[in-house]
């Protein structure tokens, strides 16, 4: 059984910053928010609106299923 090959898809990150939490889309601007909860779920709205407009994306969040960066 071979690797499928991997599909290309935009990522958007949840981390600490400063205190807060912030979502950042592949290399554009970062948002902050006060809460990780709130952070969470706009970089999900913000997934989601970018999978209605054509590409995939995934959502990572500091701390939450081994992503650390």
């Amino acid at each position: 059984m071979g690797m499928r090959p991997s599909l290309a898809r935009k990522l958007a990150k949840v981390a600490p910053l400063n205190g807060a939490w912030m979502v950042q889309l592949e290399d554009g601007g970062v948002e902050s928010f006060g809460a990780k909860d709130e952070a969470k779920a706009a970089a999900n709205q913000l997934a989601r609106a970018t999978q209605d407009a054509g590409p995939r994306c995934r959502v990572d969040v500091h701390g939450e299923l081994g992503f650390v960066g």
